[in-house]
């Protein structure tokens, strides 16, 4: 009976010895996507996780799917940290890849679509506080699982980030990915979403639809000859939104397709690969 304790009491020892001297596991992360400028990364860990990235807080869906963004000048890295429900810690530094971007001039352009006159201002500051207000919404539905393909199939004419000379005049970089087709050509949702912004006419983008894609990501949609959604729609990646056009600033047809979380515009090409 005295052998049969000491082997018990040995075996317990033993086997605290081993969990004190193990160490402890990582928690789970995984993140998909591409780590350079302008891209977006859809990341999983723990569910019930807090997570900050680049000093700022991200929301997590119950689930444990967030998203991490970098804009077209993002520095070379970012620190990502995950706070876990039981106390642990995961801390990351991303490395960010830097990009060289292109000089795109495009001429022929109207000259009031370069340079507006005093009475399109009014109109073109509630174009932009639309789109800006779209671009505020942190809805908890993470509908970009879904994936993301092209919208449209045609010749890329025009790349993210490429800085824009327009009638000989500089201006901001190209915020998305300009695809020329014919006109009439169908467009179809890139992601599922809710449809968060039709409108008929504005200024610069003419025919707009912006998607909803949930966590702060969206998708807009310009140029087009007509829009077969409505606002508050939810629709599945594939579903026919419109068809290709001229409307608004532009010399030929195309959609120019832009994505971007909250404020940060990302390349959308990146998420969909080739095409």
């Amino acid at each position: 009976m005295m052998i049969r304790k000491i082997i018990s009491g040995g075996a317990v020892s033993l086997a605290l010895l081993v969990i004190l001297i193990t160490p402890a596991f990582p928690a789970p992360l995984t993140l998909e996507g591409p780590s350079k400028q302008g891209g977006v990364l859809i990341g999983k860990t723990i569910k019930g996780s807090k997570i900050n990235f680049a000093g700022r807080d991200v929301r997590v869906s119950p689930t444990g799917v967030f998203l991490l963004g970098f804009d077209r000048d993002h520095p070379s890295t970012a620190e990502l940290v995950i706070k876990h429900p039981d106390g642990t810690t995961t801390n990351r530094t991303l490395n960010i890849e830097q990009r060289e971007y292109d000089i795109q001039r495009i001429d022929g352009l109207p000259s009031r679509k370069v340079t507006p006159k005093p009475e399109d201002v009014a109109r073109i500051k509630k174009d932009n506080a639309e789109i800006g207000a779209v671009r505020q919404l942190n809805t908890d539905w993470a509908m970009y699982v879904s994936g993301f393909q092209w919208p449209v199939k045609g010749r890329i004419s025009g790349v993210f980030g490429s800085q824009r000379v327009l009638n000989g005049k500089p201006r901001r970089p190209h915020n998305g990915v300009d695809i020329a087709a014919k006109e009439g050509t169908e467009i179809v949702a890139a992601a599922d979403g809710i449809v968060a912004l039709v409108h008929q006419d504005m200024f610069y983008s003419g025919k707009t639809v912006m998607i909803d894609h949930g966590h702060g990501l969206n998708s807009v949609y310009i140029h087009m000859s007509k829009i077969l959604v409505e606002k508050g729609q939810r629709i599945t990646k594939g579903t026919p939104i419109g068809a290709v056009g001229m409307t608004g600033r532009t010399t030929g047809p195309h959609l120019h397709w832009g994505l971007s979380l909250f404020s940060m515009v990302l390349d959308p090409a990146l998420l969909a690969g080739k095409m």
